[in-house]
């Protein structure tokens, strides 16, 4: 378990780098005995998830055969990992599972985080399957030993694009699960059926749980339009948490066969695709595009020169490790569960590798000084490399986006006339709809 200690900065630094990650929600206790549940849409990065939100070791639950895959096995094994073995890998070693529940008991005793998925599962589904009893086994009979309740924390997470280097990623902590009142062990039917339900329920409440996939981008892009023209919603819900509200909206509205609800719907993808054509988002309508505001932009434009010279100096240094992840992961055969960890996997290997080649190269030119400076600058010039191009980026935006604006009036006053409308409308759903969807 040599890595675990230093897993939550290893998790932090991965999740943040190949993703666009938010984090809201609640607090999780940065000592003692903790059960941390999340939902598993995308394989071996979601444990890395837990953690860095977590700030603290956690061990998590991890299917056997992770632990032979001659690919996987060392990393489980350096943080810690205790072995699952399920029916569905080889029916003959699910009595080995007792061992499974010894480890996790002996950990939470020790003090320790463990971080498990219900679902049983990693799958790509829009919504979350109904969770197996284990967390809650684990849970009753930890604290039969211990004598006492301790948190069980739910941890919800959305990703856009999961497969996407850079895509969003968001995760909500959820409020921990009330369970002082179940009596009972982990061999009674009736309190491990109950926790079981309690910790499901708490787990939908910070996941976004769809009718269908295509369902996400609608939701969004309705979330974007009302932000735009009505701002945030009183109480400071976070994004995730105004997603499951509309999601919650659009599914009971279907339910009660609203033709106006679905109508609205249809609109809300025309006016998203019609923004997609001009490379616009719903706050780009009300953006200011007076002089005061060209001139704020042409501020913040005088650096970006020489960030351009330097992330391209960066993107030449790394193309080949970043084209050669891309060929082995897309010949790899990887499903689409497991490919952005095997991105995750084999970008950390190849870059990590190119590095000591370049500063190979420097020391062989220049001398060991130089090789050992390398070797500390070249790290450091990728990470800021991949900052400088999405700024590069974001600058060019706001140069395109004021002209755009400016030279293009009455197609706009088009798109925000239906815009102001949308967002009424959508107001006036919100308003209808029940308190329970709120």
């Amino acid at each position: 378990m040599w890595l675990l200690p230093l897993f939550p900065r290893v998790a932090a630094f991965a999740t943040h780098t190949f993703y666009k990650t938010t984090v809201t929600g609640g607090t999780i206790p940065t000592e003692g005995p903790l059960v941390l549940v999340g939902n598993h849409p995308n394989s071996l990065l979601d444990p890395l998830f837990l953690v860095s939100v977590a700030r603290r070791p956690v061990r998590f639950l991890a299917k056997a055969p992770l632990f032979s895959n001659p690919w996987t096995s060392w990393a489980v094994n350096a943080v810690g990992a205790i072995p699952v073995y399920r029916p569905k890998d080889n029916p003959a070693l699910v009595r080995q599972n007792a061992s499974m529940f010894r480890a996790a008991h002996e950990a939470l005793l020790s003090g320790d985080a463990v971080g498990i998925f219900p679902e049983g599962i990693s799958h790509d589904g829009p919504a979350l399957v109904p969770v197996r009893t284990g967390a809650a086994r684990i849970a009753l009979g930890a604290r039969s030993r211990l004598g006492r309740e301790f948190p069980i924390v739910p941890v919800g997470l959305f990703l856009r694009n999961k497969e996407e280097f850079r895509s969003e990623a968001h995760v909500l902590v959820g409020d921990a699960v009330a369970w002082r009142d179940i009596a009972g062990a982990e061999d009674d039917p009736g309190a491990v059926k109950e926790l079981t339900a309690r910790i499901d329920e708490s787990l939908r409440g910070v996941t976004l749980n769809l009718d269908d996939w295509e369902d996400a981008s609608l939701i969004t892009a309705a979330e974007e339009i009302y932000v735009a023209e009505h701002g945030l919603e009183p109480g400071n819900r976070s994004q995730v948490e105004r997603w499951r509200l509309a999601a919650g909206i659009l599914s009971d509205a279907r339910r009660a066969g609203d033709a106006e609800a679905v109508r609205l719907a249809h609109e809300v993808r025309r006016h998203e695709d019609a923004l997609n054509l001009l490379g616009l988002r719903p706050r780009d309508l009300n953006a200011e595009t007076d002089l005061r505001s060209a001139a704020g932009w042409s501020a913040r434009g005088v650096a970006l020169p020489v960030a351009i010279v330097v992330a391209i100096t960066g993107a030449l240094l790394f193309w080949v490790p970043y084209r050669l992840t891309a060929t082995v992961v897309g010949s790899s055969g990887a499903d689409e569960n497991f490919r952005a960890s095997a991105k995750l996997v084999a970008g950390a290997a190849l870059f990590l590798a190119w590095i000591g080649i370049l500063a190979a190269l420097v020391w062989r030119v220049g001398g060991w000084k130089a090789g050992a400076v390398a070797l500390v600058l070249l790290p450091a010039l990728a990470v800021a490399t991949l900052g400088l191009l999405e700024r590069s980026s974001e600058a060019w935006r706001d140069v395109r986006r004021f002209f755009l604006l400016r030279s293009s009036a009455r197609t706009l006053d088009g798109l925000r006339s239906r815009q102001r409308d949308l967002a009424r409308r959508m107001k006036r759903l919100r308003d209808e709809a029940a308190p329970a969807s709120r």
